[in-house]
This record gives structure tokens, C-alpha cells and sequence, in this order.
């Protein structure tokens, strides 16, 4: 059934909220006051990430995580979590200590952020693609006492370990041979394939509740240093249902009962350090009994081959991938008849990208918006009502608000404007890391300013216009890049773009962009200029448009480094 279908949708928005969350249903709603702030809940979201653990152990000898020649099944897991959880104990770590984790995506990613976690310690995930002055920053802000790590990592942060005074244990994995200053991993937990040999061992006993501290991820610091978003136990749990919720929405809509709950197998190529990964993806899969594929890093061939081997389900993460995945020529070569839905987040994506998505490969697709303060979903959208609103990130769940305000903060905006995106809810962290001043400028009275702008339809589905930093003004007259963006996606065989502003004398600034073509595709400056006049309004149409013949440098979380761009313009200029 398609979003064209005189069936859909078969009971409202509002309907299927009343029925999804009323009481005695899945996803029934209270209220707690949280940090002072009088907050709607879900009433059935487990209390702490301990006893997340402990039901990911419930589903036993389920293959939990799979990585190249590596599984490990859910009972294989929390043996090796409890192990660890034990040992770190044994090292002094004690709730409310911080144990950083830098490391790519490995099995042995989610055994330590769990291992901290479950006896009240702080996980801080660092960016694996930091460099060791900006891991030795992370660790060093947050007064990391442990850092579990990878040889990469560690060879990384050597150079920066004397003025780590406050690190006291390294732990490495998968290193070769030993390294100073550093315990192996290993020694601890054994590898993979061998957690199932560890001995049967109950989590440390550890009081905790909801609204304890749990996380800290560091934003994306696109100016100065990153700051740490401190997240508790109820945020990342948040996630779950909120999730389900989503889900079970999309079925409602289109008129069929729910389904039984069926293990699904999900590839997840976001680093886990992000919150799309951890918070959003991560925490669902461990409750659901989902199996988890690894990729040591991101390439379509190898995805083909994992989406087959594994009959993988679900994937996604950014519009990116999803691009790939779709314009690859190998594709034709790999049975991907398995996968259900393609969801992602993070950046805005083409209208084009949903129509592709099922037409092409048969899934749903998905969207949804969140941030780091956030601990991922907010909103979400998918399949017939994705179709419909393919600019939309969604209505936000349930338990959270959304609302539109002026630049100063003040004065709500009625629906159809664009304005500050501002959100509350339980999965709203409870502010930066020893950063008060930062965090009494973002989070007031239980809401967040995100930093977007958006704007809300009637119904409460909600646009991402653009980041307010990104939006360009020419002669006054402003210009929303997401828009100028999509307008170049609709283009066949554009596959990633981005624009920027670049100066000009009178007019202040002007769109330029920067476009990857799919392999085989052609086009040109002036038809891809001609075709954004023929759709938009002739200020918006980009003065210079660049190609690159790699897709657009991103950062971990999937975002464009548009500041990396601009030299571009400066060479042409020159």
C-alpha cells in the first residue's frame, strides 16, 4: 500500500496515540518530575541500563553481535559485561567515576560502555576519529579515571599521556604483544568468539535509579572545544520505547494489527560513540533481541556482502548511506531481497531518497531528528507517512514537545513559521559537563534550544529548515541550504551536495555548492544552475557549483564539514 491509497491512512495521528498509549497499553504515559521540570514518561521504560543487561541476557544463547569472522551470543555478552563490570570494580571505579571508551566498532565496544554503566560509573564515548590531542581533550574534560581503548587509540594518545594525570588505568584491546602503561582487554574478558567460556556471574550490586548520570558524549564542536553532553540512565532508556512507539504507529496507520516482536537483523555502520548509534540504535536492539552487524568501516561492497550473508533487515544511519546503497552498480550483483527499512537521521535528506528507497529496493524508509543534548529521538517518521511528508522529520513522540520561537527566546510561533526548534522531554540531557554558563544558555526549564531551525504543520509534523548557522543571507534575503540542497538531489545522479555561503562585496554573501555525481553520471555548472533557477527563486540558485569526485568529507556523526569546502571557492577565485 502506498501513501496514494484512498485506505490510508486509516485512523488518524490522534487515534493512533490514544490507542498506543492508553492506559494498560505498551505504551501507556505518566509523569515525573524530573530535575525540578514536570515531564511526561513512559510508564514502562526500565529503570537503569543494569537492568537493560540483564534483559538482553533473557534472550540467551541468540546471536547478539556479529563482526567479520567474530559472534557472540547474548548470554556470551553479559558474561563478558559482568566480567569487566567486576574488574573495574576490582580497580577502584566507583559510581559517578568516568570511564572513557575510544575505540572503532568493535564487539568489544558495547561489553565496556555496559560494563561502566551497570555499576553507576559514566561512560564517555570518544570520537574515534579524533586525533590525540583531541582525545586527550575528552578524556581530560570529563576526568576520565579508566580509558578502554583499541591499539589505534592508544598509539593516538601516547604522545599526550603525561598530562593525563587524573588517568590512572589504561585497558587496551586487540593490540599486539604488550604496551606500556596499558592492561590488554584480553586478559580480562578473552576474545570474542571465547566470552561464552566466562564464568556465570551476576552485575556488581549497585543502587541506581533513573535520573542518574550515565553518559557523556561530546557534541560535534564545530566551534572551539566540544562540549560534553551529560546524559542519565532515563535518557538512553527513553529510546526504546520511543522506538517501539514509532513502529507501532506505522502499522496502525496503515489499518494492520501489531506483530508478534520477531528478531530482526540490523547493520549498524554509525560509530557507536555517536547517540543515532548507541541511544537510538544500540539500547532497542539489546532489548529486543536484535542481532547487531559490525563493519570495521564503511564501504558499499562490504555492506552488500554483510546485507546478504546476514539477511540484514534494517541499516541505514545517515542519507548517505542510503544514497550508496542505492547508486553502487554492484548492487545488482548481491541478493539484498532481506531488507525491510532503511531509517536514518542526522542530516537532511532528498525528497528523491524516499521515493528511491521503496521503489528500488523495496523497504521502508525512515526518518527521524535529534542531537546529542537530545540522546537521539525526538521525532520520527516512516514508510506511507514518510512517502507523504518526505521533507518531514516526523511528529515528536508521545512524551516529548516541540515548539517554534522567535530569535530571542521569547515568543512562541504559530504553526507554518520558521523559527528556533525547541525541545523537551525524558530524553532531554541534564546539561554540559562543567560547563554551567553553556548549559543556562541552552537548556531552560526542562526545554532545549536546539540550534535548528524548523517549523510545524498543523498535525505537529515537523520540517528541519536548516541549522540556524548554516542558513546563507544574500542582500537580505535569507536562503535555507537544506532547500537549495534537495533541489540538487532531485537532479538524477547527484548523490551528495552541500551548500555554503561565500562572500561577496555588496551582497554580504552567496550559495555556492559542492556536488558528488553517482559513478556514470554527468552533468554540468550550468545544468545543474539551470535546473535549481527553474525550481527556486533566482537568488537562491548557486553562483559556483564544484564536483568532487569522492563523496563530501563528513564528520563521525554525519555531518558535512562544510568549513572543509570553502578552500574550493577560495582556489577558483585565486
Amino acid at each position: 500500500m502506498t501513501a496514494t491509497s484512498a485506505a490510508w491512512p486509516a485512523m488518524s495521528m490522534a487515534e493512533a496515540e490514544a490507542l498506543l498509549t492508553a492506559p494498560g497499553a505498551p505504551f501507556e504515559i505518566a509523569e515525573e518530575t524530573i530535575f525540578g521540570n514536570p515531564t511526561k514518561v513512559w510508564k514502562n521504560a526500565l529503570p537503569n541500563l543494569a537492568e537493560l543487561a540483564r534483559t538482553g541476557r533473557s534472550h540467551g544463547e541468540r546471536t547478539f553481535i556479529v563482526y567479520e569472522d567474530e559472534r557472540a551470543s547474548f548470554e556470551a555478552w553479559f558474561r563478558a559485561v559482568a566480567a569487566l563490570a567486576h574488574h573495574f570494580t576490582a580497580l577502584g571505579v566507583r559510581k559517578g567515576d568516568r570511564v572513557a571508551l575510544a575505540m572503532r566498532n568493535l564487539p568489544e565496544w558495547p561489553v565496556a560502555f555496559f560494563a561502566a554503566t551497570t555499576i553507576g560509573a559514566v561512560s564517555v564515548p570518544l570520537n574515534a576519529w579524533w586525533t590525540g590531542a583531541e582525545l586527550a581533550y575528552g578524556i581530560a574534560d570529563s576526568g576520565a579515571k579508566v580509558l578502554v581503548c583499541d591499539a589505534e587509540r592508544l598509539a593516538r594518545i601516547a604522545p599526550h599521556r603525561a598530562e593525563l594525570t587524573g588517568l590512572e588505568h589504561v585497558i587496551v584491546s586487540r593490540a599486539e604483544g604488550t604496551s606500556e602503561g596499558a592492561s590488554r582487554l584480553e586478559d580480562v574478558i578473552g576474545a570474542t568468539n571465547a566470552w561464552a567460556g566466562l564464568p556465570d556471574a551476576a552485575l556488581p550490586a549497585v543502587d541506581l535509579v533513573a535520573d542518574d548520570e550515565a553518559t557523556i558524549f561530546y557534541t560535534s564542536g564545530t566551534t572551539g572545544n566540544p562540549k560534553g553532553a551529560l546524559g542519565t540512565h532515563r535518557n538512553l532508556l527513553t529510546n526504546i520505547l520511543t522506538g517501539g512507539y514509532n513502529g507501532a504507529r506505522t502499522f496502525l496507520r496503515r489499518g494492520e494489527a501489531l506483530p508478534e516482536p520477531v528478531p530482526k537483523a540490523v547493520l549498524t555502520v554509525i560509530p557507536l560513540f555517536h547517540v543515532t548509534a548507541c541511544s537510538a540504535t544500540l539500547m532497542g536492539m539489546i532489548a529486543a533481541g536484535h542481532k547487531l552487524c559490525l563493519m570495521y568501516r564503511w564501504d558499499p561492497i562490504r555492506a552488500f556482502e554483510v546485507i546478504e550473508r546476514e539477511r540484514v533487515n534494517l541499516t541505514g544511519g545517515v542519507p548517505t548511506i542510503a544514497w550508496q546503497l542505492l547508486e553502487h552498480p554492484a548492487r545488482v550483483d548481491y541478493d539484498l531481497s532481506s531488507l525491510e527499512a532503511i531509517a536514518y537521521g542526522g542530516a537532511p535528506s532528498a525528497p528523491e531518497l524516499v521515493r528511491k528507497i521503496r521503489d528500488e529496493l523495496g523497504a521502508l524508509p525512515g526518518n527521524g531528528w535529534g542531537m546529542t543534548e537530545t540522546s537521539a529521538t525526538v521525532t520520527g517518521i516512516a514508510a506511507e507517512d514518510y512517502q507523504a511528508r518526505p521533507d518531514s522529520c516526523g511528529p515528536a513522540a508521545p512524551v516529548a514537545q516541540l515548539r517554534i520561537m522567535d530569535p530571542e527566546g521569547v515568543r512562541e510561533l504559530p504553526a507554518g513559521e520558521v523559527g528556533e526548534l525547541w525541545a523537551r522531554g525524558p530524553m532531554i540531557v541534564k546539561g554540559y559537563w562543567n560547563k554551567p554558563e553553556a548549559t543556562a544558555a541552552t537548556f531552560i526549564g526542562g526545554w532545549v534550544r536546539t540550534g535548528d531551525l524548523a517549523r510545524l504543520d498543523a498535525e505537529g509534523f515537523c520540517y528541519i529548515v536548516d541549522r540556524a548557522k548554516d542558513m546563507l543571507i544574500r542582500g537580505g534575503e535569507n536562503i535555507y541550504s537544506s532547500e537549495v540542497e534537495n533541489v540538487l538531489y532531485d537532479y538524477p545522479g547527484v548523490t551528495d551536495v552541500a551548500v555554503i555561503g561565500i562572500p561577496h562585496r555588496t551582497l554580504g554573501e552567496e550559495p555556492a555548492a559542492v556536488v558528488h555525481l553517482a559513478p556514470g553520471a554527468e552533468a554540468t555548472e550550468a545544468e545543474l544552475q539551470a535546473w535549481v533557477r527553474e525550481r527556486l527563486a533566482a537568488f537562491k540558485v548557486p553562483v559556483r557549483i564544484v564536483f568532487l569526485a569522492e563523496t563530501l568529507p563528513r564528520n563521525a556523526n554525519g555531518k558535512i564539514l562544510k568549513k572543509d569546502l570553502q578552500p574550493l571557492f577560495q582556489e577558483i577565485a585565486a
